[in-house]
């Protein structure tokens, strides 16, 4: 799971986030309310949005390549 992201464009990481970020909301009201079925998820969900966010930010210094 931790390099599929490599392989995916500017915009489908742009949008990947948003969907992990989602999920990741979902997860911590769950979370207070009591009803989380996998307590593990809320950390490799925050994982792999820090994993996002960092292809994302080395695409704007220009690490990556074009923002395509």
């Amino acid at each position: 799971m931790k390099d599929s992201f490599n392989d995916l464009t500017y915009t489908e990481l742009v949008t990947k986030r948003d969907e992990l970020l989602k999920h990741f909301l979902d997860l911590r009201v769950d979370r207070v309310m009591g009803h989380i079925e996998n307590p593990l998820g809320l950390r490799t969900t925050r994982r792999q949005l820090a994993r996002l966010n960092t292809i994302i930010h080395e695409y704007a210094l220009g690490i990556r390549g074009n923002k395509q």
